[in-house]
């Protein structure tokens, strides 16, 4: 397995240009340079304040978020960067809805760009729970840019699983991801 299983859903000519800046080692220094920042987001509670402020910003009628939080066993479990839970629970006589989005933890360390990507995605589900036209036209609302960071996204995770040499079969044990090195 190659770590453009993270392409699979892209154009061959995508996958081509991929497979070259892998194959010359370039990947990595090419993300680095379009996204050299990263988001100084760590607490669970600043991840909270950030999703519910992108949240109130376009979707203030959406369902109210109760919990946000990073999630280290996330990508392992679920095979996902990002779940949202709703349920709802019996309160006195009626029934009390609770939202939850979690996270994965390798999105501490990477570019605000792809935090932002991440979270929309989590908070379009909020509104439409199956990824369909409707779905995806959210998130653009949302962040115009969104389609671009979620190909920039899985380029990332395959120039990591490319430094580690690892070809992940599946989202594999992100704990052990690093950051993206500037060359030069």
């Amino acid at each position: 397995m190659t770590p453009l299983k993270f392409l699979a859903g892209y154009s061959a000519a995508i996958q081509a240009q991929a497979q070259l800046l892998l194959r010359e080692d370039k990947l990595a220094a090419h993300l680095a340079a379009k996204y050299p920042d990263t988001h100084t987001i760590r607490s669970d509670k600043a991840l909270y304040d950030y999703v519910v402020a992108l949240k109130n910003q376009a979707m203030r009628a959406a369902p109210t978020i109760h919990k946000v939080s990073f999630d280290s066993r996330l990508a392992v479990l679920h095979r996902a960067l990002g779940v949202h839970t709703a349920s709802s629970r019996v309160q006195g006589g009626g029934l009390r809805a609770h939202s939850e989005i979690r996270i994965a933890a390798l999105f501490k360390d990477t570019p605000p760009e792809f935090l932002k990507m991440i979270a929309v995605h989590e908070l379009a589900h909020l509104k439409e729970s199956q990824h369909n036209k409707a779905f995806y036209q959210l998130c653009v609302h949302l962040e115009p840019n969104y389609h671009q960071y979620e190909l920039d996204l899985r380029l990332y995770l395959c120039a990591q699983a490319a430094q580690k040499s690892e070809f992940c079969a599946d989202y594999s044990d992100t704990r052990r991801l690093l950051p993206l090195q500037k060359s030069g």
